[in-house]
Parts: C-alpha cells; structure tokens; sequence
C-alpha cells in the first residue's frame, strides 16, 4: 500500500525521531522521515549550522528514492521551519503541504515590533558567539530569552548541545523573503508575542494558525498533535479528490 511522505524537521536541541515523540504514530499512515539537520549528529562533533544545507536534505528526502512517486508534507520545528519554507519556495512541487510549529522565520517579520526587539536583544550576543565558550554563550542566550539560569552541561551530548547552540546562523539572516504558495498550518503555543507575530504575518499571507499548549513546543501536545494529522489528512484527501 503507497504511504504519502511526511518529512519532520526539528529545531535546536533534540534532532531525529527524539525530537517528535507524539508524532511517532503517524509512521502506522504515513512514509515518516524524521531528519537531522546539518551538524547534527550523535557521534559527530557539531559543525556550523547552514539554512542550505539543511534545505538541500529536505529536497533530497522528498525525492522519488525509489517509492514510486516524489514529495511530501513537510512538518517543522523553530529554526527548522527556515529550510523547510526555503524547499518550498525552491520546489514548491515537491512540497504538498507545510506545517510550521513555533516557526523562527525571523527574516520575514525582522521590522515588526516584537521580531525587531527580540533582533536587540540578541545580535549583540551572536556580534560576540565565535568569542565565548560554549557554555558561555548558551549561559547569556538562555539568560536573555528566558530570564532564566542555566546549570553548566555536564554530559558529552549537553555539551555538544551547547556547541550547536552557539554554531546557529541567526535566523534573522536567513534568505527567506517570499512565502511558498503551499498549504501551510502554523501552530503555536500563545505564549510568546514574537512566535505569534511571526504566525500572524502568515496568516494574512494565507496560512492557517492554530494555538495549542505546550509552551515552545505545542507539537507535544494532545490538541496540537490533533492538529497536525488533520491538517495533513485534510490536504491529502483535497489533492486524492483533485487527482480522481
């Protein structure tokens, strides 16, 4: 039986199947791919973050590797959301849908109120990254985005978490400009004004938003995980009728 594709792309911090436990499931319905972006590797010591590279791995994974038909529906997380907005506007025929949660699509709203403050408040800590250590950085940054502490990392993979923090290109440099015309859900957690500014500006592009939550991440939660299959459902059924 053909299982339409569904690309899951994470943000910061876990990466592959780890980072969309709630969503493992849909593997029973769908042809599932849950990426690693570039520099994120279990073994490997984390290199410079690229919105290209990662691109390039999205387009690949919606190729026609040998299952008879090429691309998906792409779902993504944060800095993810970047690349996978990039795949779409590159190959929006590759593209059947998007579903972006919390999206950090930064460039896009960079001269709105509350996406130009957040730009303050960090380039002068990303201006500084390649001269801090990592836990350096990731101290400041946690401190300035959640007016928190952070312990310093202890284990081998908090550590190169750590690294990888500190290796992301700032997503208000990424060279994304333009929305893709695919269908697109965004879900947020109606928790931070600079992801629902983001969110808003899509909508009037087109998108459908969705509040659920769970903070940064409402994929984890009942309703926003509802969220996600039925609008991935909804657009597969919408292109099976089309096609029929």
């Amino acid at each position: 039986m053909f299982k339409q594709r569904v690309v899951f792309v994470h943000g910061a911090g876990s990466f592959g199947a780890a980072a969309w436990p709630r969503q493992h499931g849909m593997a029973l319905s769908y042809d599932a791919l849950f990426l690693r972006r570039h520099g994120y590797d279990a073994a490997a010591e984390p290199v410079d973050s690229s919105f290209t590279e990662d691109t390039a791995i999205i387009l690949r994974s919606l190729g026609d590797d040998g299952r008879g038909a090429a691309g998906g529906h792409v779902v993504a997380h944060a800095q993810g959301a970047i690349a996978a907005m990039m795949a779409a506007v590159e190959r929006p025929d590759l593209v059947f849908s998007l579903t972006l949660v919390e999206p950090a699509c930064l460039s896009l709203t960079a001269e709105l109120p509350a996406t130009a403050a957040h730009i303050r408040l960090m380039q002068p800590l990303f201006d500084v990254r390649h001269q801090l250590s990592d836990d350096d950085f990731q101290r400041e940054f946690v401190r300035r985005i959640y007016a928190t502490d952070l312990q310093q990392p202890a284990t081998t993979e908090e550590k190169r978490s750590a690294r990888r923090l500190r290796l992301q290109e700032p997503s208000w440099e990424a060279p994304l400009h333009i929305v893709p015309g695919v269908p697109t859900l965004v879900l947020t957690g109606g928790w931070e004004p600079l992801y629902e500014e983001i969110a808003g500006y899509l909508r009037e592009t087109g998108a459908l938003h969705r509040v659920a939550a769970g903070g940064h991440r409402p994929q984890d939660s009942r309703d926003g995980d509802r969220a996600i299959r039925q609008f991935i459902s909804g657009v597969g059924r919408s292109q099976a009728a089309r096609a029929s």
